[in-house]
């Protein structure tokens, strides 16, 4: 890859999971998405660990670990590593720029952190989508009341149409 290096987000997306809430990215596809060696993105993030704090970079428990490696499949020899991996949130991501300093690292971390925009775009539209139909749901629950109301009104006044009427007016037999 040259340092003007365009990824398409579907290949960016794929790499983000939710963990404890949160987006992340695993240490060994940013370091894939990098062109650097795995151990050469930790090296720089240990060098540089005030600039990560738990917000931007932590490490995932075994279980959370375990739970990713099920997701990726069957495992080759020796493309996994035995160690739980750093995980980056957005803000981590942004600050791997800044340790890595090279060129790739900068454009591909514009690219990473548009993405992040792109998806929380994407979430806060489908959650004004769910507020909307929400919103129509309790309409239609008050619109059906009302529609009761009617129908149970128009029964009582058929059911009155039907009962016998008393005659008005004068008869001779009356008296």
């Amino acid at each position: 890859m040259n340092d003007n290096v365009t990824l398409p987000q579907e290949v960016i997306m794929s790499k983000i999971y939710m963990i404890r809430g949160q987006k992340i990215m695993l240490d060994r596809d940013l370091s894939e998405l990098y062109q650097v060696e795995t151990k050469q993105l930790k090296r720089q993030v240990r060098r540089n660990i005030t600039r990560f704090p738990a917000d931007f970079m932590f490490k995932l428990t075994k279980e959370e670990y375990e739970f990713l490696r099920s997701q990726f499949g069957t495992l080759n020899r020796g493309e996994h590593s035995k160690y739980a991996p750093m995980v980056f949130t957005e803000q981590g991501v942004s600050m791997l720029s800044s340790v890595l300093n090279s060129q790739t690292a900068i454009n591909l971390n514009i690219q990473i952190i548009r993405t992040f925009t792109k998806m929380r775009e994407m979430i806060l539209t489908s959650k004004d989508l769910l507020l909307k139909m929400e919103q129509i749901e309790k309409r239609s629950d008050q619109q059906d009341e009302s529609i009761e109301v009617i129908f149970r009104y128009l029964k009582q006044l058929i059911s009155l149409d039907k009962q016998p009427k008393k005659e008005l007016g004068y008869k001779p037999n009356d008296k």
